[in-house]
């Protein structure tokens, strides 16, 4: 196959997994982290809230995601805009093509509305970088480092830029 053929069939894979996890924060269906996480995961979050968490496995993401968002009665995941990085080693962001390896940054948006505090519509602006690997095959998340960017509270929180890490190195 052509290499440039390969590549868009790549992009296009992986692109598609940002599309599948996107839906399914917004479905609310955790169940179906385990079609796009590998098992042993490792997802940092950083909310400006202390500390960074760092939770392991599709059930420990979904677990605190389902927690975090119980309260409104819409919520929407938006991803705004992404960059796809393929062929790079994780962790090392030498670009050495590693034809089953890939990185992104995605940049997100979150709609949510609660009911229960009079109607109120909050945003949530962050950054996702993303490490993926192909498998038998097929795309999966590997790793996964998330900074919030903004938020509505009272008035709107934003927060300083985060590090952009090379492609392929969100360790």
């Amino acid at each position: 196959m052509e290499p440039e053929l390969q590549e868009t069939i790549d992009y296009i894979a992986v692109r598609r997994l940002q599309n599948a996890y996107a839906d399914i924060v917004t479905r609310r269906a955790w169940e179906e982290l385990h079609d796009v996480f590998v098992p042993d995961i490792e997802v940092v979050l950083d909310t400006r809230r202390g500390e960074p968490l760092r939770l392991r496995g599709p059930q420990a993401v979904g677990d605190f995601i389902d927690e975090a968002i119980a309260e409104f009665d819409f919520f929407e995941f938006v991803i705004l805009n992404t960059r796809v990085s393929l062929g790079h080693t994780p962790h090392l962001g030498d670009g050495v093509g590693d034809p089953d390896a890939a990185s992104a940054r995605m940049w997100m948006n979150e709609l949510r509305h609660e009911q229960a505090a009079g109607g109120r519509w909050t945003l949530v602006y962050g950054l996702y970088q993303d490490e993926f690997r192909r498998i038998d095959g097929r795309w999966w998340f590997v790793a996964r480092r998330y900074q919030s960017l903004a938020r509505t509270a009272r008035d709107f929180d934003v927060f300083p830029m985060p590090t952009l890490r090379e492609q392929g190195d969100i360790a």
